[in-house]
This record gives structure tokens, C-alpha cells and sequence, in this order.
């Protein structure tokens, strides 16, 4: 009743034990990408693991270029901090050179008058605050001012005057800002709070 030549009745085409060139079943066939010779069964495995080998030796490789870059990135920033630090004020000493020649320029003079010295003060003194202006020095002057620790420092009080408690009456030496960060604080006689 079972005729082996025929297929069972729920059995599909596609169901069936499949059959390899040269009818010998269970054995690989053979695949020239991979170079394996038929009835290899480890040639998967080592194509994989060659392909495997290949990326990992390109990853590598690009590990190794990102790694020579961050080094190098790192030493050029070095570099740049290092001259940053060296010639931060380059262009602040740049700006102070007429000043000096200014001042060369009166002594040389020899026979000064009082009106020529105070001209040639006034000029060098007019040079000076244009270079404190460019690099943003500035002038702390807070006659009238509320005292402000941060920005001033108080020599004495005084009492009375028109001036209101606390707040500055007199300046003895300006202070000095560099960008709203205070150099040096002006010195300052204070309106006790009596």
C-alpha cells in the first residue's frame, strides 16, 4: 500500500528531503567564495572568523588613527595655552610702546619749559588712556558712590558733609577694573554712618 515512490498525501514539494549534487545527502556543497571543499563542515566558521579578523583589523586601524589625532589635537592645545599664557599681553605692551617713546622724547629735551613738560605730559597721559581703553581698563572713580567692599577700600571716615552715610566722600587713589574684575580697588575716605 505504501508505494515509496510516491509522496504522502500531506507531504509538499517543498517538504521534501532535499538532495545534493552527487546524491550523496547530508554533505556540504561546495562553495568557491569561501574557498572550503565539499564535506568541510568547519569552512562556515572559518570564513566567518577571516572576516571577523578582517573588520577587527579595520577597526583597529581606525582606532589607532583617532588615537594619533586626539594626541596630536592634545599637543597643539597645549602649544596654543602655553603661547596664550606666554604673550597674553602682547597687544596691551603694544599698546603701551608710544607711551614710553612719549616720555624718551621729553627727557631729551634740554632746555624744558614748564608749558612744554606739562603739553608733553598731557599728550603722554592722553596716549596712555587710549591703550588702558582698547583693553578695556578702566578707571574706578566712586565720589558719591555707595561704599562698595568689592571695589573699594576705605582709608578712613569722616563725619557730617553733604555726602549721605556710607557712601564714598573722597578719592585718594583711583581703582582700576579689567573687564568689570576689579585690579586694584580705589582708596577711599567713607561718611560714617553717624
Amino acid at each position: 500500500m505504501n508505494d515509496p515512490t510516491q509522496k504522502n498525501a500531506g507531504q509538499s514539494a517543498g517538504d521534501a528531503e532535499p538532495t545534493h549534487a552527487g546524491g550523496s545527502e547530508g554533505t556540504a556543497a561546495y562553495h568557491p567564495e569561501h574557498g572550503h571543499a565539499p564535506g568541510s563542515l568547519e569552512a562556515p566558521t572559518e570564513a566567518r572568523l577571516a572576516d571577523a579578523e578582517a573588520r577587527s583589523a579595520e577597526y583597529m586601524d581606525l582606532y589607532l588613527r583617532a588615537r594619533a589625532e586626539m594626541d596630536n589635537l592634545r599637543r597643539r592645545t597645549q602649544a596654543d595655552v602655553a603661547n596664550a599664557h606666554k604673550y597674553a599681553i602682547e597687544a596691551f605692551a603694544e599698546s603701551l610702546l608710544p607711551v614710553r617713546d612719549g616720555l624718551e622724547m621729553a627727557l631729551k629735551v634740554d632746555r624744558p619749559t614748564v608749558e612744554n613738560l606739562r603739553e608733553g605730559v598731557e599728550a603722554t597721559l592722553r596716549l596712555l588712556a587710549s591703550a588702558f581703553e582698547r583693553h578695556k581698563l578702566m578707571v574706578i572713580e566712586p565720589v558719591g558712590e555707595k561704599f562698595d567692599p568689592n571695589r573699594h577700600q576705605a582709608i578712613s571716615t569722616v563725619p557730617g558733609g553733604d555726602v549721605p552715610a556710607n557712601h564714598v566722600v573722597s578719592v585718594l587713589q583711583k581703582g582700576y577694573l579689567i573687564n568689570d574684575r576689579v585690579l586694584r580697588p580705589a582708596l577711599v575716605t567713607v561718611r560714617s554712618g553717624t
